[in-house]
């Protein structure tokens, strides 16, 4: 009888461990895992401005509009809008049909979305107190006494009113500095809001722990709807953060994460053909999505940080190290021929106003470089590039590149969050650089270097300052004509890099290898990971 009881008990064990692993392993959900290299530090959507906080709150919330596959401007919290004849006045009809995320700050339940939420919410991205990086965007947006245009007619219209003309103003309300959140919730969590975040979009907040995973889980009341069926398709979203990313291309491999987004060096040829095709031996598990990317990858210098130069031996040591700079061979070598070579401006391929003569930016010439050198005594002169890891390769290819013009260049390391941390203090004097699209217009790139923009309040990095480069700006952005537009951008392209505050290096594809059992997951030239029609084969 005891040998049965305990074969009895065993068995029980056995079916408990078996239970619970089953439930563990979540082998009954359609669970999308990825990883993140850099962890996040909030899921405030007024603090999303990489790619790693982007696409995490972009699965959290909504914006006004947003942008399909093909970049054209989509309803998304408004189901309609008007732009007045003047081009001043902004109408936003809402959709009725939208509501917060059942939570606590609710006696958990939910709420529906109203036009006051939107004013709540375009009112917190302009909030000095919360030093958001998105302060900018809406710079032309009319002030008074009270505070920013944004006003709510009732439940379901919101009007803005800008002081300009700015055409680029529809792709500013899909940015997801602008997402809607509800003041119930900034309110009943704090500061601790970005740690508990409250949204409208496909997925809901579940679980976080820091540096380990992150975890969302399916709205069950989210909006939209495909073909008769409400969105998303799947049961949650695993972020994993995996600083290493070898370790994590070898997980990918195995099939324990179901997407990674660019390549590596350290992995590169292993995936990747010389000529950017996947390797056939991984056919059978991965598919690769490869498509232009609204990114140019760049280096920049502090312009007030000249090291006892003066003002025209800085800006020709600028101009000889972007001749310096051989951009096919980088590309050939270090990329596996992913990427335009950078011989343009900041205005990436891909959209109005990118130079297509090649007349703007720089092309390998050694001896214009050997020149600049010369007739300005920079003979020895030291520079010192700053880079994230992921980017040493090709800070150390421009180290060799400047070394042959008679420049030395120290190549630092350091890690991301130091490195975004000095940058927007001003304490870099020559670093790596990128800048991703938030809308597909050229003005987003052209802003980076207008005065009014110096960081910590905007993106301007370099601190460069040119009164008629600042002047052909205020031009573009009042001017309704598109082809008009777009000769000022080009202009105001042309006199930024005879300047050279940044050396172009390459305008960038997006890369998606993708696990064979998944469908459904978009991409666009922003490299904006949208998951909500994601489908996965059992």
């Amino acid at each position: 009888m005891l040998v049965m009881r305990n074969a009895f008990f065993l068995l029980f064990l056995a079916f408990l461990f078996f239970s619970c692993s089953k439930k563990e392993n979540n082998e009954e959900y359609k669970i999308f895992k990825y990883n993140e290299s850099v962890n996040i530090l909030t899921l405030d959507p007024v603090y999303a401005k990489d790619l790693p906080h982007i696409w995490a709150c972009n699965q959290l919330y909504n914006t006004l509009l947003s942008f399909d596959d093909d970049m054209n401007l989509v309803p998304s919290l408004a189901k309609r809008w008007d732009i007045s004849d003047d081009g001043k006045t902004y109408t936003f009809v809402l959709r009725d049909d939208v509501f917060f995320h059942n939570d606590s700050c609710f006696g958990g339940k939910s709420r529906k979305v109203v036009a006051d939420d939107v004013v709540f919410s375009f009112n917190r991205v302009v909030d000095r107190k919360l030093s958001s990086p998105g302060v900018w965007i809406f710079s032309a947006v009319h002030q008074d006494e009270n505070g920013y245009s944004f006003k709510a007619l009732n439940d379901s219209v919101f009007v803005v009113e800008l002081d300009h003309p700015f055409p680029a103003f529809l792709g500013i309300v899909s940015m997801l500095y602008t997402a809607v959140v509800p003041r119930e919730a900034v309110e009943f969590y704090g500061d601790d809001f970005g740690r508990h975040p409250v949204g409208t979009g496909p997925f809901r907040f579940q679980y976080w722990k820091e540096g380990v995973r992150c975890v969302f889980r399916k709205n069950p009341d989210y909006f939209e709807f495909e073909n008769g069926r409400r969105l998303p398709f799947i049961d949650a979203v695993s972020i994993s953060f995996i600083i290493d990313k070898q370790v994590a291309f070898m997980e990918f491999v195995k099939g324990k994460f179901d997407f990674m987004s660019g390549i590596d060096s350290r992995y590169k040829d292993e995936l990747l053909t010389r000529d950017g095709r996947l390797r056939a031996k991984y056919n059978d598990r991965i598919y690769l999505v490869r498509e232009p990317y609204l990114n140019t990858e760049y280096l920049s210098f502090n312009i007030n940080d000249m090291e006892n130069m003066s003002k025209e031996q800085y800006k020709a040591l600028r101009q000889a190290v972007s001749y310096s700079v051989d951009r096919e061979n980088m590309l050939r070598y270090l990329r596996n021929g992913i990427g335009t070579p950078g011989h343009s401006g900041i205005i990436p391929k891909g959209l109005p106003g990118y130079d297509t003569t090649g007349t703007i930016g720089y092309k390998y010439d050694l001896q214009k470089a050997f020149d600049l050198v010369k007739d300005n005594d920079l003979y020895g002169k030291n520079l010192k590039l700053y880079a994230t890891k992921e980017y040493i390769d090709l800070a150390k290819f421009v180290q060799s590149s400047v070394a042959m013009i008679g420049i030395d260049c120290e190549v630092e390391e350091m890690m991301p969050a130091v490195l975004r941390d000095r940058r927007a203090k001003g304490n870099l004097p020559f670093f790596r650089s990128s800048w991703v699209a938030d809308y597909p217009d050229a003005e987003n790139y052209l802003s980076l270097f207008i005065s009014e923009n110096f960081t910590p309040q905007g993106p301007n990095y370099t601190y460069y300052s040119n009164a008629l480069y600042d002047s052909l700006y205020d031009a573009a952005v009042g001017c309704n004509n598109i082809e008009d537009r777009y000769l000022l951008y080009r202009q105001m392209d042309s006199v930024m890099m005879m300047d050279a505050p940044v050396v172009i290096l390459y305008y960038d594809e997006v890369l998606r290898f993708v696990n064979n059992r998944i469908s459904g997951l978009g991409s666009n030239s922003t490299n904006l990971l949208n998951l909500k029609n994601v489908e996965m084969k059992e």
